[in-house]
Formats: structure tokens, C-alpha cells, sequence
């Protein structure tokens, strides 16, 4: 059976694209080759091949974003400094 192959187009960001094809070179493969990997994958999954999810702070963050709000808000005394210098000082003092 003959094998029909068709085009497709699709508009990326062009750092990104930069940065992939740099990758897919390392790997000894172009971006055809990659795209053709992909869609064969999605096919086999029935479904994207890997996670799409919305990224979760993690616990460290939540806490150090409350404690932000909370110094704004003034529940919690905190120094403030004019320049980045003072801050410097004190932190190593």
C-alpha cells in the first residue's frame, strides 16, 4: 500500500523553536522526525502522551506568599530598606 504524507503548519514561539531544534539535534533527529514521533504517540496513547496540568505551588511557596501578605497587610512587623545595599548589610551581619 502506498504511504500518502501531508504538510502541516504550525506557528511556535521562535526562542522555543530554537531551543527545540538544538535538542532534537543532540538526539540525532529533526523536527519532521519529531513531530511524526509525537503524532505517532498520541495515536498509540489515544490521548496526549504526557501530563498537562496547571503547575501547583509547592508548600514552601504558599507559606512564604501568606507570610507576604500577612507583612503587608501588617500582621507581621517586618524592616524595610530604601535600597538594596541596606539590605545586604544586614544579611551579613
Amino acid at each position: 500500500m502506498e504511504s500518502l504524507t501531508t504538510a502541516i503548519s504550525v506557528q511556535v514561539d521562535k526562542r522555543d523553536k530554537e531551543l527545540a531544534v538544538k535538542i532534537l539535534n543532540r538526539l540525532g533527529l529533526n523536527m519532521s522526525t519529531y513531530i511524526n514521533m509525537a503524532i505517532k504517540q498520541l495515536i498509540n496513547k489515544d490521548g496526549v502522551p504526557f501530563e498537562i496540568v496547571n503547575p501547583k505551588p509547592s508548600k514552601e511557596l504558599l507559606k512564604a506568599m501568606r507570610e507576604g501578605e500577612d507583612i503587608l497587610n501588617g500582621k507581621i512587623k517586618a524592616k524595610s530598606y530604601t535600597n538594596m545595599h541596606e539590605m545586604l548589610k544586614d544579611l551579613k551581619a
